[in-house]
């Protein structure tokens, strides 16, 4: 009896270290890989960019050059109450009618009713690219989906740093929309430096890209440099980008980028 007790706590523990063993592989290899489980929907046209630029306040860009409608709503750990505008992931799935291929899109847009730890609310062309040839309708009809995602750096060839100046701005007042940043694509920080000036004014974070601060125009003329500073403190001076002159609703483009 006692040899046979013996065999079965023997062959019990194989057992127990061949299933831990597997167990450590495969989250070691999902830790190398670095993707991780999420959930993903797709709003809009199924063909869109899921909307006007949504809660980032990016508007009609989000469906043009650089962004050319691969774009993503996200709940609150993706968003960050408008703090994770312009982070870029990679998101894929491997259900039947997906291709397995990542597609890399960047956070334009809040989806606040979105279930799951990670929510990616994909724009229809996004969704769709996922899909194998034939089936991005499919694939878009299935409603939530399982997907694996990480984040990654944004590459945007041949683009700067934009700064689009709030309709509302005014002489006293300057509020500013900010783009198409490489790197971490996003902003925990944004200074303004007036001319002449080695003293920064932080702005104040207003809602999604977009950043604000009073201004006093005779004690602190244009033009303006803007220093950026990403989630993983990562900088960037952007010089005399606001000009002498600047109007409300212009786009300026810088010849910088991270």
């Amino acid at each position: 009896m006692a040899f046979n007790l013996h065999l079965i706590i023997t062959f019990l523990a194989l057992c127990l270290f061949q299933q831990c063993t597997c167990t450590h592989v495969k989250s070691l290899n999902a830790s190398l890989a670095g993707f991780q489980p999420a959930v993903a929907t797709f709003y809009g046209a199924p063909n869109g960019a899921g909307s006007d630029g949504g809660a980032c306040g990016y508007t009609n860009a989000v469906s043009q050059t650089p962004y050319n409608s691969f774009v993503s709503a996200g709940n609150a750990p993706l968003f960050r109450k408008g703090l994770g505008c312009g982070a870029c992931y990679q998101v894929q799935c491997n259900l039947g009618p997906c291709s397995g291929n990542p597609v890399t899109v960047t956070i334009t847009d809040e989806c606040p009713s979105c279930s799951g730890a990670v929510h990616f609310d994909l724009s229809g062309t996004a969704m769709g690219a996922m899909a194998k040839p034939g089936q991005a309708d499919t694939l878009r009809n299935m409603g939530n989906i399982a997907v694996s995602y990480q984040r990654v750096p944004c590459v945007y060839k041949n683009t700067n740093v934009a700064f689009k100046v709030d309709p509302g701005s005014n002489a006293n007042f300057l509020s500013v929309n900010v783009e198409f940043e490489n790197g971490d694509g996003d902003l925990n920080l944004v200074e303004l430096v007036p001319a002449r000036s080695t003293q920064s004014i932080t702005m104040n974070h207003v809602f999604g890209a977009t950043w604000s601060t009073n201004i006093n125009p005779s004690a602190q003329p244009a033009p303006y440099s803007i220093r950026l500073t990403t989630e993983f403190n990562k900088k960037l001076t952007v010089p005399n980008v606001i000009p002498v002159g600047w109007k409300p609703g212009q786009t300026y483009n810088s010849n910088v980028n991270f």
